[in-house]
């Protein structure tokens, strides 16, 4: 059997499984063979089918991500690795290293809360070559994908990845100060509905924040201001329908907040200041 007509047959039995079944063939394909996806529809298509096809196309059929099954995944240019022990980065993500990168162009010092598989710091240390950056995570497993991928961009020796919770007390402490943080926390609430893709696959710690999603933000964003130089920013990603809340949480811990929607014109990035403040008289007038 020719791989094109493999690639067929099993975008056909991917059908009703998966949203982009003739994608995710033509994806593992390529893996199978070796080669991008552009080599294989240009070089390959006559080629005779490998062995092994037919069981990566039960492993999609069974729900589990194109991602985990070949290893990598495309991030604002990047390809990084990913395993279950972190979230599969997403493109919707990607209006959150825009924001960054206009935010604050000349960042020195960048965190990552919840660094996962160090898709934004890595992708917002790649347009800074100045920079040093700090990813913190609360899982080994994923700082290990983290370590791994810095090390095969080559910003390992600008990148620091450190063992951390901020639901737990001083872990910050020896942190420091940032011009620019990022953080993309657990924001799905425990009761939603998920694809079981991303609700059997991926991991539960990454994903869920309590009832209402906002758990998370409750616990660390309150603890950003801290975490900033003066004039420096966070950017902070939120589900479509929490830039409200967020936005309360954020201005009550004395931050102002501007929102940044994603390429679908979904609200998708809280950006988050310090609160100006104006003295009036010598001793600064109280109103």
């Amino acid at each position: 059997m020719s791989v094109g007509l493999a690639i067929r047959e099993a975008a056909e039995a991917l059908d009703g499984k998966s949203d982009t079944a003739r994608l995710d063939a033509e994806l593992l394909m390529a893996h199978l063979l070796g080669v991008s996806r552009s080599d294989l529809l240009m070089r390959h298509m006559l080629d005779e089918v490998s062995e092994g096809y037919a069981r990566l196309i039960v492993r999609r059929m069974r729900g589990e991500p194109v991602a985990y099954i070949i290893g990598t995944q495309d991030f604002f240019g990047h390809t990084l690795r990913v395993t279950p022990d972190v979230l599969i980065p997403r493109g919707d993500s990607e209006a959150l290293v825009v924001a960054a990168l206009a935010a604050r162009p000349a960042a020195r010092r960048v965190l990552d809360c919840g660094t996962g598989s160090g898709a934004l710091l890595l992708a917002v240390l790649a347009d800074l070559p100045g920079a040093e950056g700090v990813g913190i995570d609360s899982s080994p497993g994923a700082l290990a994908v983290a370590q791994g991928n810095a090390d095969a961009l080559g910003s390992a020796g600008r990148v620091t990845m450190t063992l951390a919770d901020w639901h737990q007390p001083g872990w910050a402490a020896e942190l420091g100060q940032f011009d620019l943080i990022l953080a993309n926390p657990p924001y799905v609430e425990e009761t939603a509905e998920l694809d079981a893709s991303v609700r059997d696959y991926e991991p539960a710690s990454a994903l869920f924040s309590g009832p209402e999603g906002l758990d998370d933000y409750r616990v660390l964003v309150p603890q950003l201001p801290g975490l900033l130089v003066p004039g420096g920013a966070a950017l902070v990603e939120i589900g479509h329908q929490q830039a409200e809340p967020v936005s309360a949480i954020a201005q009550a811990a004395g931050l102002s907040v501007t929102l940044h929607r994603d390429l679908a014109g979904r609200p998708r990035v809280l950006e988050m200041v310090h609160c100006e403040t104006i003295s009036l008289g010598k001793a600064g007038a109280q109103a």
